[in-house]
């Protein structure tokens, strides 16, 4: 909704306000800003409702937000720019923001409860409970740090962060929503560090949202009365629905909430699969299926107990989080126990079904609630198999490495000639190591733990997901491990790219220096390289092109595409082009091709083309081309864009 639509609407001269704003025109600006108010009524809301009351009750008070006919728009200071600029919307931004307050007031006695103290009449949801995405340990972190203020700090701070207003509007916001000392709010949200960024993460979000079933046994419990009265009716309806001496629709499935024994097993710690130390020494297979259980509290019955459970029915103090494309169901049956002990302030179990590796995390004294994490592994071979995150504190990652794994070390992938740091293994367990994806101070370095056994060297980075990826370098279809000297100088430059590859469920990134392209008015010549990160669910592969000038300290993105062949084993052909300032001021096209590109050609913004796989073209600033190249054999490829 434009705000030159209210602008032609006569304001009310009795009303000091501002412009008046009828109905349609709120509810136009609560429909297209919907996702931004909902957001901003979850944070504001006291988390001692829970996550899955707060969804709900942020949706129902955004919801009610419209007036029932003309009402008076908050005044909006000329120099504003944004939503906040359309008097629908800041009408609207200022109801939910009073909801939101109010709906964090105590119940008294001998005072009605206002409507947003009740719980919500609509939306409801029966059987699950709602809860958005969990984020990362910085989304954790600040949340943990806005439940400690009062409803009207955290509304102060989501003002600031979601709308980007500054302190003079957010404290006639707060004023209007009936805040009796906006200035105490603000000071409040000071004692927060200003990570706005943070609050667009999918950990704030309720309209992107997962889904788990409430609870079950106390569901069970509250129904057996009518359960059974129903009984006998529901026993005589579904003999009459079999035909004839027939099945029924399930067949033989046993009902809903029957004490199936297969999945009693998978929850009994007693039946939990143990590996022998030395299985790994005699058995074809080198993967997480040959791993021994290592950790003091293997033999703690109840602890195992407990990660079993919550795995099957992970309640509302539950932290949940999966790689892309990895189921979060219970275990089909006893799983196996990979590791069982204290690391840092939690106890952790590592547990694999064949298909997932499953890490369960609750705090060792204190505080309540637990972690849950999966990752697909299914294909996993040695490479991929050779250490699982056990936890991160204070910017640093412990791993439980294979037990083939002979030696750990630390290096920085930056500085291909910096050496290795030695890490302590402790029963398979790393000395911490620095993480780069924890890292706030930009990209310095960037730290990936190096594995040495009997096979080789491997080098593996931490993405923010359970299982590391696995890092080489060369030609798609036969790449090289990144611990070689020529495999570190070619990730060197690139390295702090794989922060764009974050929590994308990556299996393996491959670096390949595909071309080296002359610069023009210079004597020397640009890299051209191409990361290829595979995922463990098979698709979603991401690309990226990169281009890297002598001296430059990190290459630039030219191109990148997702579920795409190019740059891998099944067609390696990749072709990409970028924009380039010259020493004298001239802008150039430079694009290249893999080897076999026979010519390349630009259309659109620029015209040009020239045979074989370099391609430089003068271009004015800001031009785009569309780019396309012949292969041999008369195949053609386009550009990555």
């Amino acid at each position: 909704m434009q705000s030159q639509d209210v602008a032609q609407r006569p304001s009310n001269p009795e009303s000091p306000t501002g412009p008046v704003v009828d109905v349609e025109q709120a509810e136009a600006a609560l429909v297209e800003h919907y996702p931004r108010l909902v957001r901003l009524v979850y944070l504001v809301l006291p988390p001692t409702l829970g996550r899955s009351r707060r969804v709900l009750t942020a949706h129902a008070l955004t919801q009610r937000a419209l007036p029932r006919g003309q009402a008076p728009a908050p005044v909006i200071p000329a120099q504003s720019a944004g939503p906040g600029s359309d008097p629908g919307y800041a009408l609207v931004r200022l109801q939910v923001v009073r909801a939101a307050l109010e709906a964090g007031l105590p119940l008294k006695r001998k005072a009605w409860p206002k409507r947003a103290q009740l719980p919500p009449l609509l939306p409801q949801v029966w059987g699950l409970k709602l809860f958005p995405r969990p984020g990362g340990a910085d989304e954790l972190a600040l949340d943990q740090k806005l439940s400690a203020l009062s409803s009207a700090g955290r509304a102060a701070y989501a003002l600031r962060g979601l709308d980007r207003l500054p302190d003079g509007e957010v404290r006639k916001v707060l004023g209007e929503a009936g805040v009796d000392d906006p200035d105490a709010a603000l000071a409040e949200a000071d004692s927060v560090p200003a990570e706005y960024g943070l609050l667009e993460s999918s950990e704030f979000d309720p309209c992107s949202l997962q889904a788990r079933p409430t609870d079950l046994m106390r569901r069970r419990r509250h129904l057996k009365v009518a359960l059974a009265a129903g009984a006998a009716l529901a026993v005589c309806g579904m003999l009459l629905a079999l035909p004839g001496d027939g099945w029924g629709p399930d067949g033989a499935a046993a009902p809903p909430y029957a004490q199936n024994p297969a999945a009693q097993a998978a929850l009994d710690p007693g039946r939990l699969t143990r590996v022998s130390p030395t299985a790994w020494k005699t058995s074809v297979r080198t993967d997480f299926s040959v791993w021994p259980a290592r950790g003091a509290l293997v033999r703690d019955e109840a602890l195992l107990r407990r990660a079993l459970a919550v795995w099957a029915r992970p309640g509302d103090a539950v932290k949940v989080s999966h790689t892309p494309g990895t189921p979060t169901g219970g275990p089909a049956g006893p799983p196996q126990l990979l590791y069982a002990g204290t690391v840092d302030d939690s106890r952790v179990v590592i547990l694999h079904d064949g298909l997932r590796i499953v890490r369960y995390a609750e705090p060792r004294e204190g505080a309540r609630g637990a972690a849950l994490d999966f990752a697909r592994v299914d294909g996993a071979g040695r490479a991929e198999a050779g250490a699982v995150v056990l936890s991160r504190t204070d910017g640093n990652v412990r791993y439980l490495t294979a037990p083939w794994v002979r030696k750990a070390g630390e290096r920085d992938l930056r500085s291909p000639g910096g050496g290795v740091m030695d890490l302590e293994l402790t029963d398979g367990v790393t000395a911490p190591l620095a993480s780069p994806t924890l890292r706030s101070d930009g990209c310095t370095s960037w730290n990936v733990l190096q594995l040495t056994d009997g096979t080789g060297t491997r080098l593996v980075t931490d993405l923010g997901e359970l299982v590391p990826a696995r890092l080489t370098a060369g030609p798609p279809g036969e790449p090289a491990e990144a611990s070689r000297a020529q495999a570190l100088r070619t990730w060197a430059p690139y390295a702090c790219s794989l922060g764009l590859l974050r929590s994308a469920g990556v299996r393996s990134v491959n670096a390949w220096a595909y071309a080296h392209q002359p610069l023009p008015h210079t004597g020397n010549e640009a890299t051209w390289l191409c990361t290829r990160a595979e995922t463990w669910r098979g698709e979603g592969a991401r690309v990226l092109a990169q281009f890297h000038t002598p001296g430059g300290r990190f290459g630039a993105v030219a191109a990148r595409a997702e579920s795409v062949p190019a740059c891998g084993p099944r067609k390696p052909e990749v072709l990409a082009g970028v924009l380039w300032k010259s020493s004298k001021g001239s802008w150039y096209l430079l694009a290249a091709g893999s080897p076999g590109t026979t010519s390349v050609r630009a259309t659109g913004g620029i015209e040009a083309s020239a045979e074989g796989r370099m391609l430089t073209a003068k271009a004015r600033r800001g031009a785009q081309a569309d780019l396309s190249a012949t292969l041999k054999g008369g195949d053609s490829i386009r550009g990555l864009r």
